[in-house]
């Protein structure tokens, strides 16, 4: 008989195999922190929050909406809720009052859990049942459980979370994956990078990002030994490499650059960089530059793994994980192709449309957007999911991605892709991040511009930056004016807002390349 392939698969297994091993281990002195919890109490805690669901009357099926950092209790809260048959909305808790609000409406949440530091902010947010996890009624939410909660019809095609895309054009959209999506996807990542019980997983992405990408199921299920970071600061991630002997990692680009500058600032100190040789880092969000590629595999030792995909796609769609062939090649040839999005995963169909759209088929492919069935139609057309992305298949089966759709600058009738130039960029050693942009001109349409911080330290200028491309790039590709903020708008997940730099650009005008 076949059985169901649901979430709470990967806690039971882990309680049986892994009970006493410690399982999630909560930054210290942060408010509701569980210190240290092995596997045996994590299944508890996961029970009695069903139990307690129960018991508010929180049917099958219902949404519960919880806004917090990362933390035990979310760790549990993937299981206590979705596990049995309920459906989790993990809020991005960065988001403002009136966005959060909009999000728990729009899901119809029965229920509301609130992290401690949001409360005062979010009082006007509420729903039939908020409660905020202030270590009372975190300890009552979460009590071990000796008991079992409600059965329920377990169902692999139900959904099991709503995640809310950031919204950075428009009102966020509910991505509704199944149990089937984030159990394969989670199967397909731990085959691929090699998640294995001996692993110590460090907590980089936030959880209400697609579920962490996976990340809660994947190591859960092996019984790795997981580790909750809160902050995103470069110098904190090493030290709890250092401690706890991390093994894997994951983090969009900008966490990436925040670990490289620790890492020089320790280098400068004359103290050890931790991880090398061990440390694999799994790289997501965003290209990474070939650059930066270079410097983790160089300064840290450790290994970059990429991954491509999306929120609606579970996300897990190409991986580049490099080949053993690869290792006789010189570093920047090597980083080149570590940068392209990698070979389908298993089970995943690309294509390319005729504009250079590419298009996915999977077991990862979610289910729709809630409560919007015609943008669900629109990007599920032909049967195959619309990623918005552009890109080709190239030598090998390597899935380049040039840009999002959006994001092509056509300047003189020519296309160019800004992830070209920003990688040109990042060659300078003056650059630490970079973000380029079509702006309007009267007389190409559009041009090329770049937004560039720079590097503590360092000195550079727009016309050595213009020079620096023009030796390396068709001039048409190169900018044609660069300035010099102190820092680039992003999402909490760490990908460029490049609709909010553009917008100054383009307002009062016809036409908004946003």
């Amino acid at each position: 008989m076949r059985v169901p392939l649901t979430v709470g698969d990967h806690l039971r297994r882990a309680a049986e195999v892994y009970a006493g091993k410690p399982a999630i281990v909560d930054e210290p002195g942060t408010p509701g922190s569980w210190g240290t919890v092995t596997y045996r109490q994590l299944d508890a805690r996961a029970r009695g929050m069903a139990i307690a669901l129960d018991a508010l009357g929180v049917g099958q099926g219902e949404r519960v909406a919880m806004v917090s950092p990362n933390a035990s209790r979310f760790q549990a809260a993937f299981f206590g809720v979705s596990g049995y048959g309920r459906i989790l909305v993990p809020v991005n808790y960065r988001l403002n009052a009136e966005e959060i609000r909009y999000v728990v409406e729009h899901s119809r949440a029965s229920v509301l859990l609130v992290d401690p530091e949001s409360d005062e902010a979010l009082a006007g947010v509420t729903a039939k049942h908020r409660i905020v996890l202030d270590g009372v009624a975190d300890a009552e939410l979460f009590a071990e459980a000796t008991a079992q909660p409600r059965e329920w019809a377990a169902d692999e095609d139900a959904t099991c979370s709503i995640n809310y895309t950031s919204g950075t054009t428009a009102r966020p959209k509910g991505v509704q994956l199944t149990h089937r999506n984030c159990w394969i996807n989670a199967a397909t990542f731990g085959w691929h990078v090699g998640v294995g019980d001996s692993d110590v997983f460090l907590h980089t992405l936030p959880m209400f990002h697609c579920n962490g990408w996976g990340m809660p199921y994947a190591v859960t299920a092996m019984g790795c030994k997981q580790v909750v970071v809160r902050k995103i600061v470069g110098e904190e991630i090493l030290r709890r490499v250092d401690e706890h002997g991390v093994t894997l990692l994951c983090g969009a680009p900008a966490v990436v650059a925040a670990i490289l500058d620790a890492a020089t600032a320790r280098a400068q100190r004359g103290e050890e960089i931790p991880g090398g040789g061990r440390v694999r880092i799994v790289v997501a969000g965003a290209p990474p530059p070939s650059k930066t590629i270079e410097r983790v595999e160089g300064e840290l030792g450790w290994e970059l793994i990429q991954i491509y995909g999306l929120t609606e796609t579970s996300p897990l769609l190409t991986i580049n994980r490099a080949p053993a062939e690869w290792d006789a090649l010189a570093a920047p040839e090597r980083a080149r192709r570590q940068s392209q999005a990698g070979v389908v995963a298993l089970g995943v169909q690309i294509a390319t449309a005729g504009d250079g759209e590419v298009l996915a088929r999977s077991n990862h492919v979610f289910a729709g957007y809630w409560q919007q069935p015609e943008e669900t139609a629109r990007v599920l057309e032909g049967g195959w999911f619309h990623t918005g992305d552009e890109g080709h298949v190239g030598d090998g089966g390597y899935l380049v991605i040039s840009d999002r759709k959006k994001d092509v600058i056509i300047t003189g009738g020519e296309n160019v892709s800004s992830v070209e130039v920003e990688d040109c960029l990042y060659q300078h050693p003056a650059v630490a991040e970079v973000a380029v942009i079509g702006v309007p001109d009267d007389k190409w349409g559009e041009t090329v511009k770049a937004l560039v911080v720079l590097r503590s330290g360092q000195d550079t200028s727009q016309a050595e930056l213009i020079a620096f491309c023009r030796e390396r790039m068709a001039h048409y590709k190169c900018p044609t004016s660069v300035e010099f903020p102190d820092a680039l708008p992003r999402t909490a997940t760490g990908k460029l807002q490049k609709f909010r730099l553009r917008a100054p650009y383009w307002e009062g005008r016809d036409r908004r390349v946003n």
